[in-house]
């Protein structure tokens, strides 16, 4: 799913491309893209783009007469630019959005239609969008401590929680734990004081630092490689491979359909976290130490 620095990205190039350029026509390739009746998406044509803006993951198209498009791309779904006479990605193109100086397809890999459009009208009914989580790169030290120890969860659970923190998911939030030297399932109860600087430092540093690389690589272009697995993370989709500080492997939890990466030597002193599903079946023979697999 893209995460902050992704949408950041992306905001930034479709600012060069449509701001001030009236939306002249929107087609929908796929009845399930939009979730909204009123007001009619059609409403839309012919006015033009005041402002772009995000609201956690999602991305907000800010157009005439207080009309708001809010775009969620879930896991799968991705934003391409082409020009208008180009042949787009047919059986995976969502929706279609033509402006002046090119068309915007609204994509989706895979058969789980994820990925989402809102139309709304006013800026109340943009508030409902609102999930609520700090953005860290506005907040304090003194805010940061208050929201991560708002409520007891693993520092995992924590930061990707939108309730709680905006714009960080599954990738950022490994990257942003192995730079803090945290592990994913520590309690933020039982944080210290000088826990939380470090990883309110963190989150700032790596988003930014994520940030600023992938608008080097865009340049003026448009992002065409939007993953959340990238040449240069230190652990998140690198299981097995050498941790960049200590050249340890790369350890993971597998759940649902997602997975935590972590450097046992650098997070968690040396201990391996159980993996539920692999810990259970492999039960006495569970190596709980990187010693012991070495």
């Amino acid at each position: 799913m893209p995460e902050l620095p992704d949408i950041t990205i992306y905001i930034e190039a479709l600012e060069r491309r449509v701001l001030g350029q009236p939306l002249e026509a929107l087609t929908l390739r796929s009845p399930f893209i939009l979730r909204t009746v009123d007001p009619p998406i059609k409403r839309l044509e012919g006015r033009a783009v005041r402002a772009l803006g995000r609201m956690g993951k999602r991305i907000i198209f800010d157009f005439d007469d207080e009309l708001y498009l809010v775009v969620h791309l879930m896991i799968a779904g991705r934003f391409k630019w082409i020009t208008k006479n180009a042949k787009g990605p047919g059986r995976i193109t969502l929706a279609a959005l033509d402006f002046p100086a090119g068309r915007l397809l609204l994509t989706e890999a895979g058969t789980t239609r994820r990925a989402s459009l809102h139309l709304v009208q006013g800026a109340a009914s943009l508030q409902a969008f609102e999930r609520g989580g700090l953005d860290v790169f506005g907040a304090t030290v003194d805010d940061f401590r208050a929201r991560i120890r708002s409520e007891n969860h693993t520092l995992k659970r924590a930061l990707t929680d939108p309730r709680l923190f905006s714009g960080i998911g599954n990738a950022y939030s490994d990257e942003i734990l192995h730079a803090a030297a945290l592990s994913p399932l520590t309690l933020t109860g039982r944080l210290t004081d000088d826990d939380v600087e470090t990883l309110h430092r963190a989150c700032r540093e790596t988003l930014m630092q994520w940030t600023e690389r992938l608008r080097r690589e865009t340049g003026d272009g448009f992002p065409e490689r939007v993953t959340a697995f990238r040449e240069g993370m230190a652990v998140h989709g690198r299981f097995g491979l050498p941790c960049p500080v200590c050249g340890s492997p790369v350890q993971r939890i597998r759940y649902a359909d997602n997975e935590t990466n972590y450097c046992a030597r650098c997070q968690t002193g040396g201990r391996r976290l159980a993996d539920r599903a692999l810990s259970r079946l492999l039960k006495g023979d569970w190596s709980r130490s990187l010693d012991e697999i070495d």
